[in-house]
């Protein structure tokens, strides 16, 4: 059965970045690279941060955020909610992340199609479920409440899956469909988490990408990805610890044709190399952005 529609909050998606042509690129910012982020220049240039790395009271890192806001656009990026959980998100944690919304006001909010938590047990990682119509549910729920709560729209991001599990109703792309039909969110399109899934599910990329609702799409992750030490290549981890692979750009590059110029970041957690090296990357994204942007692109 198709999820009961739930009431969408009473506010329109926040636009990408202002003050440019178009959706720009922008970095994953870790705290080492503070000061190059205040005296970056680059036209366009955003950031986004993991939301639970800024859940305090006050101190250096938010007075930090502060200043880079204030020249900057940002993007918050949840990774607790445990939106596919049997339970609700805790309130405590949406207030704290609507907290930080109404200070920083983020272009963008997104959160991870998984679960992490279970009762009061909470896992370091970001958990599979099977497809169910009534697990559609359950998150459409958690979905809604979480907008609810911060009044506004949230983007979802697809995950990266390790293990074909038993149960599926449905195909992911089915379900990311039907969620934002019910709910009026948005996706988080994480180009590396399509490719490492289906070189480890033995899928199709492109035809994934293909199955999306474009118009939902508000924002899209590259990120770096390694071969399990073990199986090598046709186990691929979304480590976030090495640069963008090329098959990744080149199935970036077929999402630009697909759904249009979106704001994109480049995500780096391990290995984190010195900021100019960052913005090679970012660069190379900016670049693709704006030939898709370009009368003459076909």
């Amino acid at each position: 059965m198709t999820p009961q529609p739930v009431a969408a909050p009473p506010v329109e998606p926040v636009p990408p970045p202002p003050g440019h042509d178009g959706p720009t690129a922008g970095l994953g910012l870790k705290a080492r690279h503070y000061d190059d982020a205040l005296a970056a220049s680059a036209t366009g240039l955003w950031f986004e941060v993991h939301a639970e790395n800024y859940m305090v009271s006050g101190g250096p890192r938010l007075a930090w955020l502060e200043a880079i806001r204030r020249d900057r656009p940002l993007s918050l990026h949840g990774v607790g909610l445990s939106l596919a959980g049997f339970a609700p998100p805790d309130p405590d944690h949406l207030a704290r992340l609507r907290s930080l919304v109404d200070r920083y006001q983020p272009f963008a909010v997104s959160e991870h199609l998984a679960w992490s938590r279970h009762e009061t047990t909470y896992h370091p990682d970001l958990l599979p479920f099977p497809r169910t119509r009534a697990r559609l549910q359950r998150i459409a729920d958690n979905v809604a409440l979480t907008q609810d709560a911060l009044g506004r729209q949230v983007l979802i991001e697809n995950p990266s899956l390790y293990l074909d599990l038993q149960g599926h109703e449905m195909s992911e792309t089915e379900l990311l469909s039907e969620l934002v039909a019910a709910t009026g969110c948005g996706l988080l399109l994480d180009v590396n988490n399509v490719h490492v899934t289906a070189n480890n599910m033995g899928t199709d990329a492109r035809a994934y990408i293909d199955a999306l609702p474009a118009a939902a799409v508000g924002e899209i992750h590259l990120a770096g990805h390694t071969p399990d030490p073990q199986h090598g290549q046709t186990l691929l981890i979304d480590s976030h610890d090495a640069p963008v692979a090329e098959s990744v750009w080149a199935l970036y590059a077929h999402a630009l044709d697909r759904i249009g110029p979106r704001p994109t970041l480049i995500e780096r957690d391990g290995n984190v190399p010195p900021f100019p090296d960052l913005m090679v990357e970012r660069d190379r994204a900016a670049i693709l952005l704006a030939k898709t942007r370009s009368p003459d692109h076909v």
